[in-house]
């Protein structure tokens, strides 16, 4: 088995593992997730820490794929995922309007964001955005959306960002 596969999956407290031979289900406070597996994969649950095992060489690869999205569903649902996006340029601003996140981002008209399910959209700032949810790919996602709206150019730097990223920057024309 793979390197990732072997290492033990360890449940926090509070989340709930439930194993079908075909589907992990991972139930917390922060919600409940589920994950659809091949049936030659077997999750063995043992003292509060999931192992997997797999008889089948050609399942290996996808052994260690399951054994990582389980741990980033334990993550999830007891402490959630969060990416910050910042919007740098004069006039860009984020606020919400209800649950759906409105957006001024340069355009003619405003660029309306409606959050999917299970994801959770705050503004602490005018510039900043906070995409929270207990689905990593979900959040990551939604994020991108956001940030696709407007990515950061390289000559300024104006655009959506995500917080700490660097924006590597081009030298203007000369005269």
């Amino acid at each position: 088995m793979s390197r990732v596969a072997k290492k033990p999956v360890t449940l926090a407290k509070g989340v709930e593992l439930n194993v079908a031979p075909e589907l992990i289900t991972v139930k917390g406070p922060k919600g409940t997730l589920s994950l659809t597996k091949d049936a030659g994969i077997d999750v063995v649950i043992e003292d509060g820490v999931a192992t997997l095992k797999t008889e089948n060489a050609e399942l290996v690869a996808l052994a260690g794929t399951v054994r990582a999205i389980l741990a980033n569903m334990v993550k999830g649902v007891s402490e959630g995922f969060e990416k910050k996006l910042e919007l740098v340029g004069v006039g860009y601003r984020a606020a919400m309007q209800g649950k759906d996140l409105n957006l001024s981002l340069g355009f003619s008209h405003p660029v309306v964001f409606v959050a999917p399910e299970g994801i959770t959209l705050s503004t602490p700032t005018q510039t900043e955005i906070l995409v929270q949810g207990a689905d990593k790919q979900a959040v990551g996602e939604a994020a991108a959306k956001i940030r696709g709206y407007r990515p950061p150019e390289p000559y300024k730097g104006k655009g959506v960002k995500y917080a700490g990223e660097v924006i590597i920057r081009k030298e203007a024309k000369k005269a």
